[in-house]
């Protein structure tokens, strides 16, 4: 951020942590996308990130509140790079699509498209007035692009092999670009020519940042080194060590005095350039979080991760409170009462477990399924458990006793989704038969079958007064269903698979999400919202 007082960097983990530089510690994470991030940009404000990723979108995130505020479609393939305007009004995103696209911020529209490389887009930045874009391509060239008119203004040739990184200075006269051809350039914006080639990496340099006085240049390489640059003589002032893997990310703070650096070895290093000595590692980034869940008066998230454990958060103090192992493979899920006192988790080890998140231990497992648990829901009250497995079951479990109540026998594949009825009476579940079965859990049978899906079910939601269901599925459709006739009352199909889907309170307004990595917000027309 330009009061250097937070870093925002983006992972291979599919998150971005925000991270504050006095203390060194992490502040939160910004969980949405779903492949690997690539870029991260900062509102000269400080108060929003914008991110691009591999799953081809760009999301845009308010760091005030760490929530996400739009997700960008458009782009074609993984975006690589991300730039945004002094002002916060624009965003420029490179894309392996070969183009860059500018974005509106206000509104969350493409404004247009640019056109001109002839290879995949690595790097974007953008002149401090706002009136030019420089971009670099594995097509070994960098580009000049007027924001006005949307054209090319001019191309820059020198580097021998792909342009990895580029950075403009504040004055917008110079450029400098990273290459794999190992070397830095630095270019006069007004003549097109280069000045001079700062030498030094023996490998691909993969990232480059410049000081806000325009004085000095600090890049990152495969090499795994940093080294910073005197832009005035075009010597190297001297090379930061302490990685251990390639150095993908490198930033540097508006008083010129830190440079922030990412590396494939999970971590962030703060270095002082006074001294080119390292301040502090930031560590958080470890393998992926499968699931989050939050208690109802938002004080508190619960994490399941691949490895197998669970962590509980403080998200006033955005500290770890404790960690929940257990498990002997993967968490995939977690639910939470509705009182917070309790989360209940889910394991490819077979298992589900109670978990106390006053004490933190864990109060029992419940065991009895076959194959793998895929997806838990609780009732409103607290009082049960319902769980869907592989072994085409669901089972009730009394949270009380920590003991089975009843197993739920009827589809004939894998169980993927389930959800309850806010008056504890029905279940809902989604299966790969591509069926959806309404389960009444006071006689224990299932009531009738809904059938509608050409494929999967994946995801299930109900509304809050237990009338409608919602379905998503591998057929690319979201299906609302009438749950006291059985009948279908609405469909809308996607664009890929349907992965997840839920239901807003008002009980007319769904989100869905598809394996693409869009989010749908559709409304049911003719139906009465709740109140």
């Amino acid at each position: 951020t330009a009061d250097g007082k937070r870093a925002i960097s983006g992972s291979n983990d599919k998150t971005i942590k925000v991270w504050d530089l006095t203390t060194g510690k992490e502040q939160f994470a910004l969980n949405g996308h779903t492949r690997l991030v690539n870029a991260v940009a900062v509102t000269a404000d400080g108060k929003r990130a914008i991110s691009g990723s591999n799953d081809k979108t760009i999301k845009v995130w308010d760091l005030t509140t760490g929530k996400k505020q739009f997700t960008l479609n458009g782009h074609t393939s993984s975006v690589n790079a991300v730039a945004v305007t002094a002002d916060g009004k624009r965003a420029i995103s490179g894309s392996s699509d070969k183009t860059l696209k500018v974005w509106d911020l206000t509104t969350g529209k493409e404004q247009f498209t640019l056109n001109g490389h002839s290879d995949s887009v690595n790097a974007v930045a953008v002149t401090a007035d706002g009136k030019r874009v420089i971009s670099g391509s594995y097509d070994q060239t960098i580009k000049v692009w007027d924001l006005t008119t949307g054209k090319e203004e001019s191309t820059l040739n020198g580097h021998t092999s792909s342009v990895k990184a580029v950075a403009v200075t504040a004055d917008g006269k110079r450029a400098i670009s990273g290459s794999d051809d190992k070397t830095l350039k630095v270019w006069d914006l007004t003549t097109g020519k280069e000045q001079f080639t700062l030498n030094g990496h023996t490998s691909w340099v993969n990232a480059v940042a410049v000081t806000a006085d325009g004085k000095r240049v600090i890049s990152g390489s495969y090499d795994q080194t940093i080294k910073v640059w005197d832009l005035t003589t075009g010597k190297e002032q001297f090379t930061l060590k302490s990685h251990t893997r390639l150095v993908n990310a490198v930033a540097v703070t508006a008083d010129g005095k830190r440079a922030i650096s990412g590396s494939y070895d999970q971590t962030i290093k703060v270095w002082d350039l006074t001294t080119g000595k390292e301040q502090f590692t930031l560590n958080g980034h470890t393998r992926l979080v499968n699931a989050v869940a939050v208690t109802a008066d938002g004080k508190r998230a619960i994490s399941a991760s691949w490895d197998n454990s669970l962590t509980v958060w403080d998200l006033t103090t955005r500290k770890e409170q404790f960690t929940l192992n257990g498990h002997t493979s993967s968490v995939k899920e977690v639910a939470v009462t509705a009182d917070g006192k309790r989360a209940i988790s889910r394991s490819d080890d077979k298992t589900l477990k109670v978990w106390d998140l006053t004490t933190g231990k864990e109060q029992f497992t419940l065991n009895g399924h076959t194959s793998s648990v895929y997806t838990v829901a609780v009732t409103a009250d607290g009082k049960w458990a319902i769980s869907a497995s592989w072994d085409n079951t669901l089972k009730v479990w009394d949270l009380t006793t920590g003991q089975e109540e009843f197993t739920l026998n009827g589809h004939t594949s894998s169980v993927n989704a389930v959800a309850v009825t806010a008056d504890g009476k029905r279940t809902i579940s989604g299966s790969d038969d591509n069926t959806l079965k309404v389960w009444d859990l006071t006689t224990r049978k299932e009531q009738f079958t809904l059938k509608g899906h050409s494929e999967s079910v994946n995801a299930v939601a109900v509304t809050d007064d237990g009338k409608r269901a919602i379905s998503g599925s591998d057929d690319n459709t979201l299906k609302v269903w009438d749950l006291t006739t059985g009948n279908v009352i609405a469909s809308f199909t996607g664009e890929s698979l349907i992965a997840c889907c839920a239901i807003a309170p008002d009980g007319v307004t769904i989100v869905a999400g598809d394996a693409s990595g869009q989010v749908y917000f559709l409304r049911l027309e003719g139906v009465e919202a709740l109140t």
